[in-house]
């Protein structure tokens, strides 16, 4: 009976695994800053900038599976960049998007969109200031 059951058992996870790497990934945080950990997660938390900041987004997300994830960086309403990275993760993970200009950012009201797979996930509303 034992040996029936481990060989049932031995036929049926390689299955279930596979099953899993398709699933897409589940968002769970959205992180805005000006610095990164390591870990590609954001360090320094804000939503208010400076012209010559590097402007950090972490989209963090858990599961197994792949996506396609977009960064939508927008000011005053129009698209101003929209950089898309292909990742396929095995548990907790964070990805990383950035933007900067070398002529200093406008002061005003800036969004960055968050698409994975084609599916809006969040948006997070931010200034820079002089």
């Amino acid at each position: 009976m034992r040996a029936a059951t481990l060989v049932v058992a031995l036929v049926l996870l390689p299955g279930l695994a596979g099953c899993r790497s398709g699933e897409p990934l589940k968002v769970t945080s959205l992180q805005l800053g000006r610095s990164l950990n390591p870990d590609r997660t954001v360090a320094t938390h804000t939503t208010r900038f400076k012209p010559d900041d590097t402007i950090y987004v972490s989209v963090l997300t858990t599961g197994f599976g792949s996506a396609s994830i977009t960064a939508r960086w927008k000011y005053a309403g129009r698209v101003i960049g929209e950089p898309t990275k292909e990742v396929s993760y095995k548990g907790d993970a964070a990805t990383e998007f950035h933007i900067q200009n070398s002529g200093g950012f406008p002061a005003g009201d800036y969004a960055v969109e968050i698409v994975v797979n084609g599916q809006p996930i969040g948006t997070r509303d931010f200034r820079v200031e002089k």
